[in-house]
């Protein structure tokens, strides 16, 4: 008797929490999040990279000084939740604007 009050309930809750997890990131909110996690590391210092993304993958484009801030920079890319893919163009470069 009670399982048949309690089923509808865990059945509720187990779709609920499908639904929060499925859940996935826009192409624009992935760019946010990228733009603002690249401007604000001290080793990128990625406010002059650009990013785009399309169907979660992200391209990267730009100049930096150093190959480990190139290298950085994909890094922090690909812990954003729903990237896919990184395309890393960012190109090594002693002569950035």
């Amino acid at each position: 008797m009670k399982l048949k009050r309690l089923l509808p309930l865990l059945v509720l809750g187990v779709a609920l929490y499908a639904s929060d997890k499925s859940v996935a990131a826009t192409d624009d909110v992935i760019n946010t999040k990228v733009t603002v996690k690249l401007a604000e590391d001290i080793v990128v210092k990625g406010g002059g990279l650009h990013v785009d993304v399309k169907d979660g993958v992200v391209t990267l484009t730009g100049k930096v000084e150093l190959a480990n801030q190139k290298s950085k920079a994909e890094k922090l890319t690909k812990k954003v939740p729903g990237v896919k893919g990184v395309v890393n163009n960012i190109v090594v470069s002693s002569h950035v604007p």
